[in-house]
Parts: C-alpha cells; sequence; structure tokens
C-alpha cells in the first residue's frame, strides 16, 4: 500500500492535463501544467520587448494568449494546429514551456482535432 501510494504522488505532480482554449477557466487551476491545444490565430505571432514569442491558440470559440520563450518548431505556422504545454494563470499569457507543431499536412493532435469538432469548427477530412 505504501508503494503504491509513493507511486500515485510521484506520478501526479507529472501528469499534464490536455484543455482546449475554452475549458482552460474551468478545468485548470491557477499554476497548474497543461497542455493548451488548438489553432494559431492568424495575426497574432509576435516577438514582446523580453524576446519571448507571443500567439494566440484558439478553438473557435475562445482564444487564449501564450507567451514562449525559446525558439519556435520549424513547422509552427499561423492557422494550424498546435499544442503548448505550460502554466496558466488568470488574468495573464499562457506561459509555455514547450510548443509542439504539426508534422505534416494531415496531422493535427487528437485532443485538438475533437475539441474543434464540439465546437463545429474542424476542417479536416471528416468534417461534416
Amino acid at each position: 500500500v505504501l508503494a503504491a501510494t509513493l507511486t500515485f504522488v510521484g506520478l501526479r505532480d507529472s501528469i499534464t492535463y490536455f484543455v482546449a482554449p475554452s475549458d482552460l477557466a474551468q478545468k485548470a487551476q491557477a499554476g497548474q501544467r497543461v497542455r493548451l491545444g488548438g489553432l494559431v490565430v492568424n495575426g497574432t505571432l509576435r516577438r514582446d520587448e523580453a524576446g519571448a514569442m507571443r500567439f494566440a491558440v484558439t478553438d473557435g470559440a475562445t482564444q487564449v494568449e501564450v507567451r514562449y520563450v525559446g525558439v519556435l518548431p520549424d513547422l509552427f505556422r499561423e492557422g494550424q494546429g498546435v499544442v503548448a504545454e505550460g502554466t496558466w494563470t488568470p488574468g495573464q499569457a499562457f506561459e509555455a514551456e514547450r510548443v509542439l507543431a504539426k508534422h505534416d499536412e494531415t496531422y493535427m493532435p487528437r485532443e485538438v482535432a475533437e475539441a474543434l469538432k464540439q465546437r463545429g469548427e474542424w476542417k479536416g477530412e471528416d468534417a461534416p
């Protein structure tokens, strides 16, 4: 029982939940590590005065500003699917520690695709 408890406590801290921009405020606690997924909003990519990259991610219903210090993946593009892993504090930008972009024209993270389908924003192969 002690080994199982220690394992659970150790794993609890390493679990990262996926959320869509619309669900961020309801499903994520301030400072909790999550994966934010959606589409990069066209025209929002910019570098701030501190040198960090800023862009907005949307699921078609809500936009969340993301701040990322580092080099964005080569395949990162506005209007494309992205997953940003990091922490969020209400009233501030989502602080991404890692940004994942699609690897070819047909790839979209499963969680992002499901969130877009639920909101009627999906434009993939099996779109209604």
